[in-house]
């Protein structure tokens, strides 16, 4: 087998596996000095005054910097301008930084951030997102007079002029809780002045780009005046974006001003309490059905709170909207999705992005209204799920695509047994103490941003004298293999061996801005922009080598790390010599634009994605009778994600996802009393053992998707937005009690 063909590949793995990967915390610089954040203990208050006099006086502080030293904006954000780099005139929650100490070592620095004074005045917090949207409640933020941020809708058809035809009507109200990424690796940044004016920066960055624009936004300086590097990362999910941005900005500006290297290294306890969270949403569902099994109507409404930032959740909750019903056809659909501003710690971007809550109370209401209906939940799902050329509840017809929701269903429920496992179901009668479920979940999933935004991709491939290859692409490697799998990418595409290929190290001086690692979108996006790159280098080549092969340009092939025409053969290092002697540099770049989308928020009509994923997963489980406890026994899982570049990466996708989703809706619980995180570390904030993930077999559906280059589709979300609503289902068959929460807590007989 070709190194092309390989199936299992990671370009980091030997410097992962023996540590000598460097990581954030990792680089030092002669010269470097340290900083740490200053907090108040207060959630809403009116900031007076704010005295670093004394902690400047101690012994190795250089500077404490706040609000007063800041050039350009005081906030800032991905939408809405409402992050500060130092509270000004308000806290608005608890992880808000008033100030920044930055001394010669860390210890001295932490010693002398608790002499920093802040004389406040004690407003009253907004804490609860329904009460926060009342006539009396408190603002937030000035801008938002009602503290909405965001509000979405869907109107198709006539919703309540139908429900009253319909044969039977079932409404629940579901919630779920804030969640926190965790990550292995705290946030840290450093900022290295250079001679030249620029400032390097390193850090735990998600997206290199996107922290380079808050700190051109917060210094006031241009972006030509940063280079932010890319380099391992510990864990993102979504999570290393807004915070670890602002937090470089403070480390850029105190090197700016110092003309130092300045290093900031978070420890567990601040990133908890300054780092965004997933949104927390309360959702009121509304079906409206025929006897026969149909789906006339659905109203929903839904809260997500965005806490004190606004952050993504006008991106996160348009997402929720789009995909309020699910993966089923509904002629009659009245949606109505808020984020709304409290001052809890703020909420922002995490795997799923709007799609793990909603999918918590679609799947449940499925299996729900086929119990009401005495319908079986797989044949219910059969009668309303989308189909090909189908029209989705936004108007979308689903014709450039395989739509393939039943036949992803259908090989799961086949692997996982499923029909003949629901005949062993307890429904709250066992003979032993444990009762035994199955459940089940499907969605479809829009690959990539969609209409939140504009979609675009580059690459570099840059061949050498010598044979060798450096490719350089705009998405950023978090972890997840991205890097990878362009290397496999692109010695597909010229059928070279994987060792003439180097990803280099990048940063925003050597690539242009190709987004954000969000959204299932970094395979789907880099691979389309190499192949892009890759027509045009082999034009290039064999428009330059076609006279010394002595034929037709397109007669040239890229086969065996050769390129051939007839009888005539050279070798991959010859073929580069011949470029150079010719004077020919074999460089590409190439740039890919995702299809046009379409979106009318007025009324939440358009085609909201260029292509989707569907899924499928179905769990076993047990649950003690006398303690309460769930054991996971079994989890199956299937996606159809176009092509699969890297099988081992998609399969370590899918592992990883369940494992997170089960911690949303088993463990995990951050506790939040006054507008104060009570668990902020793991030994109190319980994400899954290893001893919590059963045996997960994961299936890999491909059907190449033809609305990209690449014919990918995506993994990383999908795989962790159904395994909560699988598992509510599952406790449900268990015990015969409906979960309308999360974390899912059940108690023992007593």
């Amino acid at each position: 087998m070709v190194d092309s063909e390989k199936k299992v590949f990671r370009n980091d793995d030997v410097s992962k596996v023996t540590g000598r990967a460097k990581y954030a915390d990792d680089y030092t610089f002669h010269g470097m000095i340290h900083a740490v954040p200053v907090y108040t203990d207060s959630v809403h208050a009116e900031i007076i005054s704010i005295d670093t006099t004394e902690a400047e006086t101690i012994e190795g502080v250089r500077k404490v910097l706040t609000w007063r030293d800041v050039p350009g904006l005081p906030a800032f954000g991905q939408i809405e301008k409402d992050l500060y780099i130092f509270a000004k005139d308000k806290i608005r929650y608890h992880g808000d930084v008033v100030a920044l100490v930055v001394a010669d070592t860390r210890e001295i620095a932490i010693e002398a951030s608790k002499s920093v004074q802040v004389e406040l005045k004690e407003l009253t917090p907004v804490l609860d997102q329904e009460k926060a949207l009342g006539d009396n409640a408190n603002l937030v933020h000035e801008q938002f007079k009602d503290n909405k941020v965001a509000h979405h809708h869907v109107r198709r058809g006539d919703a309540e002029g139908t429900f009253p035809q319909c044969d039977l009507i079932v409404e629940h109200e579901f919630r779920t809780s804030f969640v926190e990424h965790a990550y292995i690796e705290p946030e840290c940044a450093f900022a290295n002045p250079r001679t030249d004016g620029v400032i390097e920066l390193y850090g735990t960055f998600q997206h290199p780009f996107s922290t380079r624009r808050f700190v051109s936004a917060f210094l006031k300086r241009q972006f030509a005046d940063f280079d932010v590097y890319s380099h391992p990362v510990g864990g993102s999910f979504g999570g290393k974006d807004d915070t670890i941005s602002a937090i470089a900005s403070r480390a850029a500006l105190a090197a700016s001003i110092l003309k130092v290297p300045v290093k900031i290294l978070y420890d567990r306890e601040w990133s908890f309490r300054e780092s965004y969270k997933r949104n927390p949403y309360i959702m009121r569902y509304k079906y409206g059905l025929s006897k026969d099994g149909k789906i006339l109507a659905i109203n929903s409404y839904m809260l997500s709170e965005s806490g004190a930032v606004t952050s993504t959740t006008p991106w996160s909750t348009w997402r929720s909207t789009a995909q309020c019903a699910g993966p089923y056809q509904v002629d009659n659909v009245h949606t109505d999705v808020i984020g709304v501003a409290t001052n809890n710690v703020f909420t922002g971007a995490m795997r799923g992005f709007g799609t793990p809550q909603v999918n918590f109370a679609i799947e449940q209401m499925m299996d729900i209204c086929a119990e009401e209906l005495d319908i079986d939940p797989i044949e219910f799902r059969r009668i309303n799920m989308v189909r090909q050329g189908c029209e989705t509840i936004t108007g979308q017809k689903l014709d450039g695509h395989k739509v393939s929701m039943e036949e992803v269903m259908d090989k799961i429920l086949a692997e996982s047994d499923y029909i003949e496992n629901v005949k062993r179901n307890s429904r709250g009668q066992s003979d032993d103490d444990e009762f035994y479920g199955t459940g089940m979940a499907i969605s479809y999933r829009g690959s990539s941003v969609g209409a939140e935004g504009l979609d675009f991709a580059a690459c570099i491939i840059n061949c050498q004298f010598d044979g060798s290859i450096i490719l350089d692409t705009g998405i950023h490697e978090n972890g997840q293999g991205s890097q990878s799998a362009m290397m496999l990418a692109l010695a597909k595409e010229f059928d070279v061996p994987l060792s003439r290929i180097k990803y280099n190290r990048s940063s925003t001086t050597s690539i242009p801005d190709s987004g954000t690692t969000v959204a299932t979108r970094g395979t789907m996006m880099g691979i389309s922009a190499v192949k892009k790159a890759s027509i045009t280098l082999k034009k290039t080549i064999r428009d330059t080598l076609c006279d010394d092969f002595q034929c037709d340009p397109e007669d040239i092939r890229f086969e065996g790390d050769r390129l051939v025409a007839g009888s005539y053969k050279l070798s991959w290092e010859e073929a580069m010599h011949k470029m150079f002697l010719h004077r020919t540099y074999p460089f590409a770049f190439g740039e890919y634009k995702a299809p046009r989308v379409s979106w009318n928020d007025d009324i939440g009509v358009g085609d909201a994605y260029f292509t989707y994923v569907y899924s499928c997963n179905v769990v076993e489980l047990s649950v003690n009778r006398k303690t309460g406890k769930v054991k996971l026994i079994r989890v199956t899982a299937g996606h159809d994600i176009g092509s699969a570049i890297n099988e081992g990466m998609v399969k370590g996708q899918i592992y990883g996802g369940i494992a997170q989703g089960t911690g949303m809706a088993l463990t995990e619980n951050l506790i939040i009393e006054d507008g104060k995180i009570l668990n902020p570390n793991f030994n109190k904030y319980k994400i899954p053992k290893a001893s919590d993930i059963p045996e997960i077999n994961a299936f890999i559906i491909e059907n190449e998707d033809l609305s990209t280059p690449s014919g990918v589709k995506g993994i990383g979300e999908p795989a962790t937005e159904l395994i909560a609503a699988a598992i509510a289902n599952a406790v449900y068959n268990a015990t015969g009690k409906r979960q309308y929460s999360l974390p899912i807590k059940l108690e023992g007989e007593k």
